[in-house]
This record gives C-alpha cells, structure tokens and sequence, in this order.
C-alpha cells in the first residue's frame, strides 16, 4: 500500500503543472474565440472551421514529435544524460523537418474544407485565417520538442507557466490587430491568426530562454553534431512516433466527422454537440496530464530496470483517472441543465438538447479517461503500434459506423452520434488495458535505450 501511495504521490507531482498546462494550451483557443466572436458571426464561425483543419494538421505531427518520448524517459531513468540530449536534439531535427509537408497542408485549407462540404465563402475566410499561422508552424513543433524533452525528465513547471504567460500574450496581440489598437489597422479574423502565429514563436523563444537561463539543460545535453542527422537517428523518432500520430490522428478526425455528422441535424443540435464536445474536452484535461505523468514514469522506471515499479505506475495512473473522471461523471449529471446554460442563456432548445446527451457523456468520460492514460503508458514503454490498431477497429470499425447507423436510421439524431463515440471509446480503451494486463511493463523487456 504504502508504495502505491508513493507512486501516486509522484504521478500527481507530475500531472499538475502539465494539466495547468494542457488547460492552459486549450485557453488559447478559447480566447481566439471570445474575441473574433466580437467581430461578427461569420468571423467566428470561419475561425473554428479553420481551426478544424488546422488543429487537426498539427495534432498529427506534434504526434510524429512525441516519438522521443520512450527515447528521453528511458535514457533518463537510465541516468544517461548524453543519450536524453541526443533524443532531443533527433527530436527538434525531426520538428524542423515535418514543418515542411505541415506547411503545405495548411496551404490546403480552403480545398480541403470545402472537400468536407463545407460553405465555400466561410471556407475562404478559414483559409486566410489559417495561412497566416505558417510561420509559426516550425516554432510550435520545435517547443513541442522542447516541452516532451523536459517531461520526460519529470522537469514539468516551466512548460505551465510559459502556457499561460501566453495567454497574456495571446489576449495583447489579439487586442490590437483584431481591432486595431495602438496605431494597426483592424484586421479582423486574420489579425487574429497572426496574433497566434506570434503566440506559438513566443512560446518557444521563451521555454528555450527558460532552459539557457536556469540551466536545465546540464548534465542532459552534448554538443551538436552530424550523428543528429544520420538517416538511422532520424528514422528512430519516426518509428516512435508514426504510430502515435496515427492513434492521435484517428482520434481526432473520428471527432471531426462526429461534428460533421451533427451538421446534419440543424444547428440547435451542432450547437449542443459543441457545447457538450466542450465540457468533455475540457475535462480530458485532467487524464492527458496523468497520461503525460504515465509516459514519463513508466519509461523513467524501464530505464532503471525496474519493470514491476514500471507496471504499478501503469496501475495507479489508471486508477487515478478513473476516479477523477468518476468526479467529472457526477457533474455532468447532476448539473446537465446548468452547465449548457452557461453558454447559450435563455436558449431552452440547445439547453435541453444538451441535457439530453450529457449523461451519455458521463459514461463517455470514464472510458475516455482510461484509453488517454493507457496510452501514455504503452507511448513510455515505447510500444506505441498497437494503438493505431485499436484506434482504427474501436472509431472506424465500430464508434463511428454505429453513430452513422444509430442517429440516422434509428432516428436517434445526435443522441445516436454520441452512443456510437461511448462505444468507440469503450471498445479501445478495453483493448487497452486487456493490452498492459498481458503485455504490460512487468511481462516483457521493453526497454529501448
């Protein structure tokens, strides 16, 4: 008992600044909407059709990025500080890389949107929007890099606080080019995709400042050379991390076409879809920072040859989530009625309708919880191929086909949507845990450094 209480101890040391962190990265989003809301309706509604795009671009290759995870935790847990900084190093090398085909992608904005059915004017504005945020996109991978560099060497404050300095950031620069103050001209929506592009270079320039300045990089770190380069280096956080942006990517997009699936029944029924997606994201907050927690310490322990400590980390990780999710489960609820009232007061048909389908996102949430930390375990273990596959058959093969068959033949609208995700959720994070009971941590050498 009394080491599962350490464990726990440690995995919530861990998991508190990166949830304020992840809480953190989600308010910049918010912020943008808040403020471009104040334009007109159609600024904010190309604002988050943009970000659909957008977000669902760099979430993939944030993923590829993420490949260095096992490769710093374990060489970290090992007590080897040159192979940690080498990890880093293959990691920022790889983040300048993917800016590329990134870029790209983002010049694809309008066609892809419109791909997707989407209205071709609002589409248009979505692309503006999004272009203006390619210069970023090195700067934004790079600090990725950065963050998973220092996280998984348990060095997990300076992340959180650079995220909501940013905020402050964030909110200035919107101010003045979205609206035109001190001297700009208004740029609207577009002002306000500048204003992040300069957001994500401040984030990077800082948390790299913070690492020079308290000198966080001692005894973790060697000096550049050509090894970065070599094609086998290379390779590695791509086999990592391939899979990972696969597993990330097949989650996102599954709630992608969710919301385009919603579309379809109006907009109090998109509206409350949102609403509820909302409250559920937010919430996903609190597992991820656990899974980032779980990555870390169970790669940490592997690297130290210590497989049974690596496999009770698993555990108490899961446990964790369960009962904090259990929290969230209650809330959603006990308040259903109050909490869509927050965002649309007065309006009794999205209300209502909301109501309806936070209870299923109760259920929903249990299971989110457990497949977000189970996944953090096998990213630590550096087993990360199986997620894919569970991803895959859980959304594609059963969540999204009985969302399809349940809101649109059955008549259930998007009640229907949302029992076709719960099952997708369930089925993988089933699959998951039957994974890490099998072949987890304590069954197998897993370590890769």
């Amino acid at each position: 008992m009394r080491s599962t209480t350490h464990e726990a101890r440690r995995l919530i040391a861990i998991a508190t600044p990166v949830i304020a962190t992840q809480v953190g990265t989600m308010m910049l989003g918010v912020i943008d909407a808040l403020m471009v809301g104040r334009v007109n309706r159609e600024s904010l509604a190309a604002a988050a059709l943009g970000n659909v795009w957008v977000i669902g671009v760099l979430i993939v290759s944030m993923g590829i990025v993420f490949g260095i995870d096992p490769l710093v935790s374990q060489a970290h847990g090992a007590g080897d500080g040159g192979r940690v900084g080498l990890a880093a190093q293959q990691g920022i090398a790889v983040a300048l890389l993917i800016s590329i085909p990134t870029a790209l992608a983002l010049l694809l904005t309008k066609t892809a949107l419109v791909a997707l059915g989407q209205d071709p004017l609002i589409a248009a504005q979505a692309h503006n929007y999004a272009i203006v945020q390619i210069p970023a996109v090195p700067a934004f991978l790079v600090f990725t890099a950065l963050r998973q560099y220092l996280q998984g060497r348990a060095i997990v404050t300076p992340a959180m606080w650079i995220v909501l300095i940013s905020n402050l950031v964030n909110v200035a620069f919107n101010w003045v080019l979205i609206f035109g103050h001190l001297g700009s001209p208004a740029l609207g929506l577009v002002g306000s995709g500048i204003a992040t592009s300069v957001t994500r270079i401040f984030l990077v320039a800082a948390l790299a400042g913070w690492i020079l300045l308290f000198r966080l990089h001692e005894g973790a770190w060697i000096p550049w050379s050509t090894e970065v380069l070599r094609p086998a280096r290379l390779l590695e956080v791509l086999r990592y991390g391939t899979p990972v942006a696969a597993q990330i990517g097949f989650e996102v997009w599954a709630f992608q076409f969710a919301a385009l699936l919603a579309g379809r029944f109006g907009a109090a029924a998109l509206a409350s879809h949102t609403i509820v997606l909302n409250l559920a994201s937010l919430s996903f907050m609190f597992p991820l920072g656990i899974s980032i927690a779980a990555a870390t310490r169970v790669g940490n322990l592997i690297g130290a040859k210590d497989p049974n400590g690596a496999q009770r980390a698993a555990w108490v990780a899961m446990g964790l989530a369960g009962m904090m999710m259990a929290v969230f489960a209650i809330t959603f609820v006990a308040f259903r009625q109050d909490l869509p009232a927050l965002y649309v007061p007065g309006d009794t048909v999205v209300i209502e309708l909301a109501a309806l389908l936070l209870p299923i996102a109760a259920t929903f949430q249990l299971f989110d919880g457990l497949q977000v930390v189970a996944n953090g375990v096998l990213r630590g273990m550096g087993r990360t191929k199986p997620t894919v596959i569970f991803n895959l058959v859980a959304f594609y093969l059963l969540g999204l086909p009985l969302a399809w068959i349940l809101s649109i033949r059955a008549g259930m609208g998007v009640r229907g949507i949302w029992w076709g995700l719960c099952l997708g959720l369930a089925a993988v994070a089933m699959m998951l845990v039957a994974w890490i009971a099998v072949r987890g941590p304590a069954k197998v050498d897993s370590r890769i450094v």
